[in-house]
C-alpha cells in the first residue's frame, strides 16, 4: 500500500510540475491553452476554468498541455491567430517546449534546497571501522568481520581509512597483520591482499590494485548551513545528478550498463515505498532525483519527447521554414514506436524481477 501511495504521489507531482512548465510558458507568450491533463486517454474527471479545461485522464503515466493551433494546418480563426502556438516565433515555441524539462530541473533544485536547509549538509566521518566484507574475499577468508575497527597494520597505527587503503595497496601482496577491536576485544588477524580489478561507478574496470575486500562503514554527520550554502549545494547536487543521468544513458548505449538494469513504473513504485518507510525526507530526496531523470530524459532527441520537438524547432530556425508534414509524421511514428518498445521492455524487466524474487523466497 505504501508503494502505491508513494508512486501516485511522486509521479503525480512530477507530471504536474512538468506540464506546469509548458503551461506557464505558453501563457507567458500569449498562447491559448485548451487543455491541461494529468494522464492520457479518456477523461476521468475534468472542469473548465476560463478558457482551459483541467483534466484527470485514465492512463496515469504522463500528461499533456493542448494548445490552440498547436500544429501547422490546424484550423485557426483569423482574429485569434496571434494566440496560436504554430504562429508564434520559433524562439517562443522553443521556450514553451523547453519549459517542461526546465521546470523538472528547477523543482529538483527546490527540493534539494529544502532538504539541505532543514537537515544541513552530510559530512562523512573518517573512521577505520569496517562496514562490509565482500563474499569470498581475502578479508572474509582471514576471519575479518563487519564492525571490526582497524587500529593498526603491521604495527603501524591507523587513524583514517586512507591510511588503511594505502597500506593494503602498497603491501605488494605480502601478508599483513591487522590489529582490530571487536566487541571490546583486541585481535590480531593475518590476511594476504590479492590483486583485484577496480571499477568505477558504472562497473567499468579502471585498473588493478591489492585489496582485502573491505569497505568503510558509512557514518555521517549533518553540518548546519546558511540558506546561501543550501542553495549552492542544491545546484551542485542537481548538476551532478544530471551528469550521472547523461553518463548512464551513454554507458547503456555502449553496453557497459546492461539493459536489464532499466526499471519501469513497478520498480519506481517499489523504491518510492521503501523511501517513504525510511522517512519523508528520503522520499523527497528520491523525488528530486526522479525529477532530474525526468527532465534529462525528456530532452533526449527522440520524436514525441520534448527533445525531439526542440530538434525540429532548431532545424526550423536554421532553415527559416518548418520541416514538411510527411517528414514530421514519419518521425512521430518512429518516436511512438521507440517509446512503445521501451515501455514494453521496462515492464518486462519489472515483472521478471518480481518473478525472480518470488522464486528465490
Amino acid at each position: 500500500m505504501n508503494s502505491l501511495f508513494s508512486f501516485i504521489l511522486v509521479l503525480g507531482i512530477l507530471i504536474f510540475v512538468h506540464e506546469l512548465g509548458h503551461f506557464l510558458f505558453a501563457k507567458a507568450f500569449g498562447v491559448k491553452v485548451l487543455k491541461f491533463s494529468l494522464g492520457f486517454g479518456s477523461k476521468v474527471v475534468g472542469r473548465k476554468w476560463g478558457e482551459t479545461e483541467y483534466l484527470l485522464s485514465a492512463f496515469p503515466l504522463g500528461g499533456y498541455v493542448k494548445m490552440y493551433g498547436e500544429h501547422e494546418g490546424d484550423e485557426v480563426a483569423g482574429e485569434e491567430q496571434h494566440r496560436s502556438f504554430a504562429h508564434k516565433p520559433v524562439w517562443q515555441r522553443f521556450g514553451i517546449v523547453l519549459g517542461g524539462p526546465l521546470f523538472n530541473l528547477l523543482f529538483a533544485i527546490g527540493l534539494f534546497f529544502m532538504i539541505f536547509a532543514v537537515t544541513g549538509l552530510p559530512e562523512a566521518i573518517d573512521t577505520t571501522v569496517i562496514g562490509e566484507v565482500a563474499a569470498d574475499s581475502a578479508a572474509q577468508q582471514a576471519g575479518i568481520e563487519s564492525g571490526d575497527e582497524i587500529l593498526a597494520i603491521n604495527g603501524v597505527e591507523t587513524t583514517s581509512w586512507q591510511e588503511v587503503s594505502g597500506m593494503i595497496r602498497e603491501s605488494g601482496g605480502e601478508p599483513v597483520e591487522l590489529s582490530v577491536r571487536r566487541d571490546g576485544e583486541l585481535l590480531n588477524i593475518i590476511a594476504r591482499p590479492t590483486m583485484s580489478k577496480t571499477k568505477n561507478l558504472f562497473g567499468e574496470e579502471v585498473g588493478e590494485r591489492y585489496l582485502l575486500g573491505i569497505v568503510r562503514a558509512e557514518e555521517l554527520v549533518y553540518q548546519p548551513v546558511s540558506l546561501l550554502q543550501a542553495g549552492e549545494a542544491a545546484l551542485v547536487q542537481t548538476w551532478n545528478l544530471s551528469y550521472l543521468t547523461v553518463m548512464a544513458i551513454v554507458k547503456m548505449i555502449q553496453r557497459v550498463i546492461p539493459a536489464s538494469e532499466l526499471g519501469g513504473p513497478i520498480r519506481i513504485a517499489e523504491i518510492a515505498g521503501q523511501q517513504l518507510e525510511a522517512g519523508w525526507l528520503n522520499l523527497i530526496s528520491f523525488m528530486g532525483m526522479l525529477s532530474v531523470n525526468l527532465g534529462i530524459l525528456n530532452l533526449l532527441p527522440i520524436p514525441v519527447l520534448d527533445g525531439g520537438h526542440l530538434v525540429f524547432l532548431t532545424l526550423e530556425g536554421i532553415r527559416r521554414r518548418p520541416l514538411n508534414e510527411q517528414t514530421m509524421a514519419i518521425s512521430q511514428r518512429i518516436g511512438i514506436a521507440l517509446l512503445g518498445t521501451l515501455m514494453i521492455f521496462v515492464f518486462y524487466n519489472d515483472i521478471l524481477r518480481l518473478v525472480q524474487r518470488w522464486l528465490t523466497h
